[in-house]
């Protein structure tokens, strides 16, 4: 059986240092045999989540699609003022699309954090807020997330980090994610 992972994350900047670290995350994924899936930047860019709203756009629908599909989750949220961002939070509103489903919300999938901010502080409070939100959905946060200072590490295009110690911290979350759903 192959694994899908669906990467959630960055910002509505192409390309940005949150968007980097999932990529580095989803590799991580890969190499343990997963089927990844990124939905990042602008297919982030979605109207807010109203449930009494029952017309979808293309990008909802295909966010709602491939995490119904999913057999695993990383998230990564800029930091923005100690929290997740709008952007990210607003993406995850969209889960409650699944509350009928067989398997409702992210029900039993491993979900793997990621906080990226500028400064300690607000890194791991966002960290800490994205594994309140997957509890709240049923997901299961792997046993280690991410807190990436960027005030520290930097990113190549493509996930690539010079950090070797962030790199492989978030090769694992990427790796857990695919052991723990392997095991489901």
């Amino acid at each position: 059986m192959t694994v899908t992972v669906v990467g959630i994350g960055g910002s509505v900047r192409p390309d940005s240092q949150s968007e980097r670290a999932l990529h580095a995350a989803l590799a991580g994924a890969r190499e343990a045999g997963a089927k990844v899936h990124a939905v990042t930047g602008a297919s982030l860019a979605l109207p807010f989540y109203d449930p009494q709203v029952a017309e979808r756009t293309d990008s909802a629908l295909e966010l709602v699609d491939a995490l119904r599909s999913a057999d695993g989750v990383i998230i990564a949220s800029p930091g923005y003022h100690g929290t997740v961002s709008g952007l990210v939070k607003n993406a995850l509103d969209y889960v409650e699309d699944l509350r009928g489903d067989a398997r409702p919300y992210l029900d039993g999938r491993a979900v793997g954090c990621i906080g990226i901010a500028h400064g300690w502080q607000a890194t791991v409070t966002t960290l800490q807020a994205l594994r309140s939100v997957v509890h709240a959905l049923r997901g299961w946060p792997t046993p280690l997330g991410g807190a990436v200072n960027s005030a520290e590490t930097h990113f190549e295009p493509g996930g690539e980090c010079g950090d070797d110690k962030v790199a492989t911290v978030l090769r694992t979350i990427g790796r857990q994610v695919v052991e723990f759903a392997s095991r489901s």
